[in-house]
């Protein structure tokens, strides 16, 4: 009995006898004639001598799928082959044929089963279709299926039906046009089936809800869908690197471990040397490493140095007024101030003119407009305002000529002679007559209300609820009041008179205490005066002078080195160094068409607040 292999190729390849650089036989050369269509008759089955061993899928990556391979039997008295339905065909070289039988069915099956393992092996034949019968001689064609770039998808095996119940041909030939036709048919199906997941294909990707499926899961899908899972998995690994770099950088640094024999000394005799240093060198020691910079930005190593620094937050004696805010932090923005460095803007504007006062409590603003007293607060920047007022409090027929807060209080002194008492959180109000004439200033402390009038008379009143209107005590004075305090200790009596050899007219118009000790005034003879009760109250210790002559109508100080003034002419805001004889730098808010006096002011560490007669400007020092 002689072997031999027959070999069935798609897309034209070379079978087993070209790769082995053989010569077939001449009756494995001839062709079948018959054209393979998809839907015509069943191929031939096979005889019980001829069995098919099971097909082999090609390695992944191949260009093209081998169809089948078979090994054939051929026996000395060959059985015709059968038609396709089963009858007696006529006969050929491979003699009569006969009906299916059991074994030919179980080939049958078996190849079926090779080829599902095929199809689902790997994903390699999932999205191209499937061959075609090349049409008289049975040739096979190459896959019309488009193929989808990076999908790994390779065309499906194809074969040429041969024609039912064809005559001639040796045993060898039969059993190949056997095994063609059953490949044809298989691979008109196949065809169909790629046709349509090929589509699906398409309309995934063009949709972008392609799944990502797993080698084994999706047929022809295998190389995009990997690329696709490992391009998700390096950027989840780059994710995950940069949110552990992250967190590590917020991690406090830690001390070096080599490095100067410095930087290993105890933090405690670090602090002790950094302490002698300057802004600027340590300055320069943040930028070495973390660690330093962290450690340089201890406020102990920076109290020296915003003390010594205007507006910065400390007082003369030392007093931390802002501990909730870096000390560091402050030192920077003390710089524009000492600089001049600032941005301008408007917070409020009026339409007619006024006389406004403001005071400033936390993150609110209270300013008088007319005979009404409004709250704003201030949005997170503190350069702006929330444009509706948190409350209105009014009670007085004329205008507000001044106010204080104490207590949970505001008290008010108006035009009509009246002292105005409203609580800040309830609609709580009193209003009772105090003086003759219009009240030009009003204190507050202790419990104790001091207020003084045109009518050359200053008042003591209680703040308790039951006494309200009760007169304490009053003063006579030799002119009008413009101007009031109280001080610290609290005496509620006269204390001494300030100065003596002021020319007339001389009038003060703000004064403020530093101490029980210290106070600072200046009025219309354009000076700023530092008194100290302790060296004499009838000369000051030391004096600032308006440099265009012009009414100084308000101060405020930080209690340490800075000084702010507002002038009667074009609105001028000007800046002093307490350790300096001239100014430091000057900001006009208006011009010649609208001067107007600065009638009040008040500053934090950041910004800087004037009210004038038709708006209220801020000058922001942490933004400039």
């Amino acid at each position: 009995m002689n072997a031999r292999c027959v070999s069935s190729t798609s897309s034209g390849r070379p079978g087993a006898w070209e790769a082995a650089g053989v010569r077939p036989p001449p009756a494995l050369r001839s062709r079948s004639t018959a054209s393979g269509v998809r839907g015509g008759p069943r191929p031939r089955p096979a005889p019980p001598h001829v069995t098919r061993s099971g097909m082999v899928s090609p390695p992944p990556g191949a260009a093209a799928v081998a169809a089948a391979r078979a090994c054939v039997r051929v026996g000395l008295a060959p059985r015709p082959l059968m038609g396709s339905q089963g009858g007696v065909g006529p006969p050929g070289n491979g003699g009569p044929g006969e009906g299916e039988s059991g074994e030919t069915r179980k080939l049958q099956e078996e190849g079926r089963a090779a080829r599902g393992k095929r199809r689902k092996g790997k994903g390699k034949a999932g999205a191209g279709q499937g061959g075609k019968g090349s049409g008289a001689e049975g040739k096979p064609e190459p896959p019309q299926g488009k193929e989808e770039t990076g999908l790994g998808a390779e065309a499906g095996p194809s074969a040429g039906l041969g024609k039912a119940g064809e005559r001639g041909g040796s045993v060898e030939e039969g059993a190949r046009r056997l095994v063609r036709g059953d490949e044809g048919s298989a691979g008109a199906r196949k065809e169909a089936k790629g046709r349509d997941e090929g589509k699906k294909e398409e309309w995934r990707v063009r949709t972008g809800r392609r799944e990502d499926a797993r080698p084994a899961r999706a047929q022809g899908r295998g190389g995009q869908a990997w690329g696709r899972l490992a391009g998700t998995r390096a950027a989840m690994a780059t994710a995950a690197e940069e949110k552990a770099a992250a967190a590590a950088a917020r991690e406090p640094a830690c001390r070096p471990a080599a490095g100067p024999a410095l930087l290993r000394l105890p933090e405690e005799l670090l602090l002790l040397i950094f302490s002698y240093l300057d802004m600027q060198a340590l300055g320069r020691l943040a930028q070495v490493c973390r660690w330093l910079r962290r450690f340089t930005s201890c406020d102990l190593l920076w109290r020296r140095i915003a003390r010594a620094s205007l507006n910065s937050g400390f007082t003369r004696l030392g007093t931390d007024l802002m501990a909730s805010v870096p000390v560091k932090e402050r030192v920077k923005v003390s710089q524009n101030w000492r600089l001049g460095r600032c941005r301008e803007g408007i917070l409020l504007k009026w339409r007619c003119s006024q006389m406004p006062w403001m005071q400033l409590e936390g993150d609110s603003l209270y300013i008088s407009q007319a005979n009404f007293i409004l709250a704003y607060q201030f949005r997170p920047d503190g350069a702006s305002l929330n444009r509706r007022p948190l409350g209105v409090f009014a009670g007085h027929d004329e205008d507000v000529c001044h106010f204080v807060l104490a207590n949970s209080h505001i008290i008010s002194a108006g035009g009509d002679g009246k002292i105005g008492i409203h609580k800040i959180h309830s609609t709580f109000t009193v209003k009772y007559s105090a003086h003759e004439q219009e009240v030009n200033c009003v204190d507050c402390k202790g419990g104790i209300i001091v207020s003084g009038s045109r009518d050359r008379t200053a008042k003591v009143w209680p703040l308790a609820s039951g006494r309200l209107g009760q007169c304490l005590h009053t003063i006579q004075t030799e002119d009008r009041v413009w101007s009031i305090a109280i001080s610290p200790l609290l005496s509620g009596q006269l204390m001494t008179h300030l100065g003596s050899d002021f020319p007339p007219g001389a009038g003060v118009l703000d004064v403020m205490y530093e101490s029980p000790s210290t106070l600072l005034s200046c009025g219309y003879d354009t000076y700023v005066r530092y008194w100290d009760l302790r060296a004499s109250a009838r000369k000051c210790v030391m004096e600032w002078e308006e440099p265009h002559d012009s009414t100084l109508y308000c101060l405020q100080t930080d209690g340490n080195h800075l000084l702010a003034t507002g002038s009667s002419y074009y609105g001028v805001v000007r800046l002093w160094d307490r350790r300096q004889r001239a100014c430091l730098h000057a900001f006009p808010l208006t011009s010649t068409p609208l001067s107007s006096p600065v009638y009040c002011l008040r500053f934090t560490t950041r910004h800087l607040y004037a009210a004038l007669s038709y708006n209220l400007h801020v000058l922001d020092f942490q933004n400039p």
